[in-house]
């Protein structure tokens, strides 16, 4: 498995916020431990944005022009968030190229960041992005988002578009308070407070039944680790082991397979990803 990692990534941030520098390089710095292999990504071009975003979104991005408390304007966020989206896109041409599992280690995030707007720590919409490049390569692609909270953006970017099939399980009540039902291709899961590691895998196994019934090429998966039971935002109780299983449980699907790293905010993150890398790649 490849990793495409940055540490351009890692030069912004706001002093108290959650989504900080240190969550993704001591993930690096664990990673580079185990003996995983690292690729620098390469910026995405606004071409590639418009795939997913208005070009009054990339406008606004692009000269630091908006307010938004969850997700502030830093110098330089532009080419810190294309470079994020890039490496996801690095990801899914480097799956499909050559049938090799991919993961991006890379902030921001991005699956909050709507059509229109960007929100909850996200700018543009990494995964969205590359679904989208991948599509023109393939015919069919499920995006399967484990996050804790609904990628309302990814939701609203795919709504209606018969090749991509949308499946999350969230917690709700949580933010943003979407992804209370099922819409055309897109299947939401909105679990209580406290689901515990054997409910939440029973639910996958209905929704993964689901994404095997569409058949899709390409599996694109918003990997969120805020469902970790020590995770400082959310109330999920997920143990470091489960994401092994649900790394297994997609690798079950036998498709090509490209990951990104969406939430996570505990001391555990660096061991959550290894756990989930690890059964991905059996």
């Amino acid at each position: 498995m490849k990793i495409f990692y940055s540490p351009k990534c890692l030069e912004y941030s706001q002093p108290g916020h959650p989504e900080s520098p240190l969550r993704v390089s001591a993930a690096y710095d664990y990673l580079q431990e185990k003996g995983f292999e690292f690729i620098e990504p390469v910026p995405c071009t606004d071409d590639d944005i418009l795939l997913a975003h208005t070009p009054a979104l990339l406008d606004s991005i692009k000269k630091e022009n908006f307010f938004d408390f969850d997700t502030p304007s830093f110098p330089g966020i532009y080419n810190i968030a294309k470079l994020s989206a890039g490496s996801a896109v690095d990801a899914a041409m480097h799956c499909l190229a050559t049938g090799e599992k991919t993961f991006s280690l890379m902030r921001p995030p991005g699956h909050h960041a709507a059509r229109k707007g960007l929100g909850g720590f996200c700018y543009f919409n990494n995964i969205a992005i590359a679904a989208l490049k991948a599509k023109k390569k393939i015919g069919k692609a499920a995006i399967i988002d484990f996050d804790c909270h609904h990628g309302n953006g990814t939701e609203d970017i795919f709504l209606g578009k018969k090749d991509f099939l949308y499946l999350s399980l969230h917690q709700s009540p949580l933010y943003p308070g979407t992804g209370l039902r099922s819409r055309e291709n897109c299947i939401n899961y909105p679990l209580p407070s406290q689901t515990s590691p054997g409910e939440y895998l029973s639910i996958l196994e209905q929704g993964l039944e689901k994404v095997e019934l569409f058949d899709p090429d390409l599996l694109a998966i918003s990997a969120g680790f805020d469902t970790y039971k020590l995770d400082p935002i959310t109330s999920f109780s997920l143990e470091k082991e489960t994401y092994g299983e649900i790394g297994r449980m997609l690798a079950g699907l036998q498709k090509p397979t490209f990951a990104i790293l969406e939430g996570g905010y505990s001391r555990d993150l660096a061991g959550c990803i290894y756990e989930f890398l690890i059964g991905l790649e059996e």
